[in-house]
């Protein structure tokens, strides 16, 4: 039995989500745990599409080259007509700019993801605890007992919060007693099949459309022999998925007798599942990824989503456990909670246009990228707020290309990577203001940022000779950006720049003499 002093953070489930929400606490220097069901990483290929902005995310936590090293670009598709094989541009493949780095889906399987998230977290000085599965939770005003079963026996785990990201029969979200609404088409099923596939180019994701809305499709997974296959059953199908069915149907679906599959990886049955949980926390108990919403796989939102859920409760709860305002983790649903519902519209509808072989439901933009995601108008991004010519509060802030003292070019992601917040500001009075602006001892740090003049207490002071960040930003006065640890504005002020970016701080930031780890408000108990 591991006994164990009072952790900040218990996080149930070790997938994407759970995994990146780890990494985040960890590189905070928080007291985590992180417990997995299954006795092993997942070895299936399931949600195979990273978003640019994920891309990003992953940049920021020190994972990224693990990710880049093991995907590829998504090739083009292949849909076959007979003995025809039309060529079909999913989505634009785009050079990267000063402000997207990184301006195309990346194909890579989610176990290769998965790798890449638990190597990162083993390097900050944690590891999965595989084989592990929670059995009870309860919780007071001032902990969260979580009662777990592993292979020494049954451990309780005292935390003061608990997240639950153990995917879509989420424990945790049942424990809670949180509905989980909306619908599951049990006559829709799909097998997906990862296999050593031969027989079968690997310059194209093959397409079959079939009448009835039925399909097969084959996309070749980077540096391997690997396809994953996916086949839409009719509703009266069997889902065999023995080796030597399967290629009996596949050829009379292809109509290709060399195409052969052998040494199958991870086979699934999918349904549909629509959901999103009726709210994301219950005192100090939270949920996200799976947990928190299911998609269709079309689109790639599902595991792009949890991702995000995490980066944005990561630098929220370490601000708590530093003595800022819990109200701060009411924000968590807030912003999130109307981003997944959006993306379950467009999964849905793309999904939908799928099975009626409509051609434009393949087409992938932006809306699938996340890049436009904006918590504008949210709890802490007002719509009264100031804005510049390109940005309101609550958007993403866009790369740039500066230069510095010595006249070498500075990537501005380079700079603002890290668990802190950033503070950039840009003209005379901008400046003025960041050399006056005090900020908490406790929580996370501010970094400081001076464009275009010297400033006294500035971390960097950059010059922008080609006027990108200008441009890109839309500076065209003096302007102070207050940016997010998760890399979305958190203020901007142009007017009363000193005073209202002091007023924006202190919902974000502990308070002189504030005490961690207070109470949630609205606390209820768990049975």
């Amino acid at each position: 039995m591991n006994q164990h002093k009072t952790l900040d953070v218990l996080v149930i489930g070790a997938g994407p989500t759970g995994t990146t929400l780890a990494v985040d606490l960890a590189r905070r220097g928080l007291d985590i745990r992180v417990v997995n069901k299954s006795d092993h990483v997942f070895d299936g290929s399931r949600a195979k599409g990273v978003q640019p902005r994920t891309l990003e995310v992953l940049e920021d936590l020190g994972a990224l080259d693990s990710v880049l090293a093991s995907g590829s670009p998504y090739p083009l598709l292949g849909i076959h007509a007979g003995p025809l094989a039309v060529p079909w541009r999913m989505m634009r493949n785009r050079q990267p700019s000063t402000d997207v780095p990184y301006p195309n889906t990346w194909l890579i399987p989610q176990y290769s993801t998965d790798r890449a998230l638990h190597d990162r977290l083993e390097q900050l000085g944690h590891h999965v605890e595989f084989a592990t599965e929670l059995v009870e939770l309860t919780q007071d005003s001032d902990l969260v007992t979580a009662k777990v079963a592993g292979a020494d026996g049954t451990e309780e785990i005292t935390a003061r919060y608990v997240v639950g990201a153990d995917g879509g029969s989420s424990t945790v979200r049942k424990q809670l007693g949180i509905d989980f609404t909306g619908s599951t088409d049990e006559q829709d099923r799909m097998i997906i099949v990862d296999a050593i596939t031969t027989g079968l180019s690997r310059d194209r994701w093959h397409m079959w459309p079939r009448l009835g809305g039925r399909f097969a499709g084959a996309c070749p997974l980077p540096h391997s022999d690997i396809f994953q296959w996916m086949i839409r059953l009719a509703a009266d199908e069997e889902p065999v998925l023995d080796e030597a069915r399967l290629n009996e149907r596949i050829r009379s679906i292809t109509g290709n007798k060399r195409i052969t599959l052998n040494d199958i990886r991870w086979t699934s049955v999918f349904r549909p599942n629509i959901r999103l949980a009726e709210r994301y926390r219950q005192g100090r108990v939270f949920i996200a990824g799976d947990a928190a919403h299911v998609h269709t796989p079309a689109g790639a939102q599902g595991l792009n989503t949890g991702i995000q859920d995490a980066y944005n409760l990561g630098w929220k709860l370490a601000q708590v456990l530093a003595g800022t305002d819990p109200a701060l983790l009411d924000t968590y649903e807030s912003e999130r909670m109307p981003i997944a519902a959006e993306v379950l519209g467009l999964s849905t509808k793309n999904y939908a246009g799928m099975t009626k072989l409509d051609p434009s439901s393949l087409k992938r933009g932006k809306d699938e990228q996340q890049l436009a995601l904006t918590y504008f108008g949210g709890p802490l991004a007002p719509a009264h707020s100031d804005r510049t010519t390109t940005l309101r509060v609550g958007d993403r802030a866009p790369d740039a290309v500066l230069s510095g003292g010595d006249g070498k070019h500075v990537r501005l992601f380079d700079v603002l990577r890290g668990p802190h917040f950033t503070a950039l500001a840009h003209g005379r009075r901008a400046v003025h203001a960041l050399d006056q602006l005090e900020w908490p001892a406790s929580g996370a740090p501010l970094q400081r940022i001076a464009v275009g003049s010297a400033a006294v207490r500035a971390d960097h002071v950059l010059a922008d000779p080609a006027g990108t960040l200008g441009s890109v930003h839309g500076l065209t006065q003096d302007t102070l950006l207050l940016v997010r640890p998760d890399g979305y504005i958190g203020h901007i002020a142009t007017e009363d720049i000193l005073l209202s970016t002091r007023t924006a701080i202190q919902a974000v930031t502990p308070s002189a003499g504030a005490a961690p780890c207070q109470e949630p408000p609205g606390m209820k108990g768990i049975a």
